[in-house]
């Protein structure tokens, strides 16, 4: 059963106070509120099917039948065991099975799984086979390459470290020419930004 939203920010006033300070202060008075707000910005993804956004697709597409890309997808993502951010890009190509979907719709699904507590390698599995599934497409892949806070700003204290992971399916998994195609097109940087 979800708490509700006094009960959250009575657990954020209790933080507070376990950390060491006065939740009533002047500074943190509004705190609990503030925070209770972000977190529902921060987990709204738990809200929405991300399938729902795959569902309008087009066929009308001259014949065209090569890898799509769409690289270079901001998100923000909060890791699951200490509620750090998990800053980083997501990188999708997919080989359509005669219909695509607009890129939009793509940069989406990151969003919506983004907006959830997360493990990098969960999200990047979630991902490709929410698109897999919905789209299905002769294959996908998915990279995504982050920062992890939990990692920089605490326990180890490895700032600069960056995470990569890799989810492919289909022929984008078995045939290694396309794979490292793919991969070789994400990774390559343009000259648009």
């Amino acid at each position: 059963m979800r708490p509700t939203r006094d009960e959250a920010e009575n657990a954020v006033r209790t933080l507070i106070a376990w950390a060491g300070d006065n939740p009533d202060r002047e500074g943190l008075r509004e705190t609990p509120s503030r925070v209770a707000e972000a977190f529902e910005e921060y987990f709204n993804g738990y809200k929405t099917d991300p399938t729902i956004y795959l569902q309008k697709t087009f066929e009308e597409v001259a014949g065209y039948d090569e890898i799509v890309f769409l690289r270079d997808i901001r998100f923000e993502s909060h890791c699951e065991h200490h509620l750090a951010p998990i800053i980083g890009f997501a990188h999708i190509a997919y080989l359509p099975n005669k219909k695509v979907v607009g890129i939009s719709k793509l940069a989406r699904v990151v969003e919506i799984f983004a907006k959830r507590l997360q493990i990098q390698e969960k999200m990047t599995a979630e991902i490709a086979d929410t698109i897999d599934k919905t789209l299905q497409p002769q294959g996908v892949i998915v990279l995504i390459e982050a920062i992890h806070h939990c990692m920089s700003t605490r326990g180890i204290y490895k700032p600069g470290s960056s995470m990569v992971t890799c989810r492919a399916t289909g022929i984008l998994k078995t045939n290694d020419d396309l794979r490292r195609e793919v991969l070789a097109t994400i990774q390559s940087k343009n000259n648009l930004t």
